[in-house]
């Protein structure tokens, strides 16, 4: 990112400083996010800043970030995508399917639950909350069989060794905007970073968070999506399911676009979360 953003605006990489700042998402471990709040939790502390002009931008994986913000918040870029895709991660099996009859699965992704369930009905949810070596040492030492982890994740720590498989998106879709990261902005300043945007990466979440929109869903409701933009055409997989994993609703679509066809891309998604949403009806949890 440091040097994005010294070559974005041609300036010596030394005179960008960078802010840690714990999230009450980071510091909650012992409850599904869900029971505290939901997604604001890992961006509220860096929103303050942003207002507190502590921070000029604050960088978030694109999946924490709700798809409202904050009135004097905005999205002002979307940097170049990482690969979004799941890594399956086990030292008893290869896959989801040579996982034993009965086995724990960990993770506290109501998505990845639910889609593990649909097609495992016979697996044990365990929560597994904490950073990614948390739960890379919770498999090592067998607290549970098996987990999901965002490959990005993973590739970003250099901790890529760890997947036993890279998931089928067309089996279990990512989460939207998995892979991706958020750059955000007071609003009045949100169009100088602009240019730290991937076109690609831009049309790509943009499907993803619209759809996500048009399904109302909270952290309780198991929602994936994923836009890949190649070719000159933009391909669309996303779904909704129940908790339990026993029913699901899916769409996919296709469309020929241009990489400055956002606002297409946009409508393409939310068409298609409207489509789910009035076929599911009350069955899907919204819940807030």
């Amino acid at each position: 990112m440091t040097a994005l953003m010294a070559a974005r605006f041609e300036i010596d990489a030394a005179r960008i400083a960078f802010v840690p700042i714990v999230t009450s998402g980071d510091r909650i471990q012992d409850r599904p996010l869900a029971d505290a709040g939901g997604k604001g939790l890992f961006t509220k502390e860096l929103d303050e800043s942003l207002r507190d002009r502590r921070i000029d931008l604050a960088v978030h994986s694109m999946k924490d970030v709700p798809t409202i913000l904050p009135d004097d918040i905005a999205l002002a870029a979307v940097p170049e995508r990482e690969d979004p895709r799941d890594a399956f991660v086990s030292i008893r099996a290869r896959s989801l399917a040579e996982l034993p009859q009965g086995a724990r699965l960990g993770t506290a992704s109501v998505r990845r639950q639910a889609q593990a369930l649909h097609i495992r009905g016979d697996l044990t949810i365990e929560m597994l909350r904490g950073n990614v070596e948390t739960r890379l040492r919770k498999i090592e030492d067998g607290v549970v069989d098996a987990t999901f982890l965002a490959l990005a994740g993973l590739k970003r720590l250099g901790l890529e060794r760890h997947a036993a498989s890279l998931v089928d998106p067309e089996l279990m879709p990512p989460a939207a905007g998995q892979g991706a990261l958020a750059i955000t902005a007071r609003v009045t300043d949100a169009p100088r970073f602009a240019t730290l945007s991937d076109e690609r990466a831009l049309l790509e979440t943009s499907a993803e968070r619209t759809f996500l929109a048009a399904l109302d869903g909270s952290c309780r409701t198991p929602i994936a999506a994923l836009a890949r933009y190649e070719s000159g055409a933009l391909s669309f997989i996303g779904e909704a399911l129940t908790a339990n994993g026993a029913r699901r609703w899916r769409r996919e679509a296709r469309a020929s676009l241009a990489l400055e066809d956002v606002a297409q891309a946009a409508e393409l998604g939310a068409r298609l979360g409207r489509d789910i949403a009035a076929e599911a009806g009350d069955a899907l949890d919204r819940t807030p």
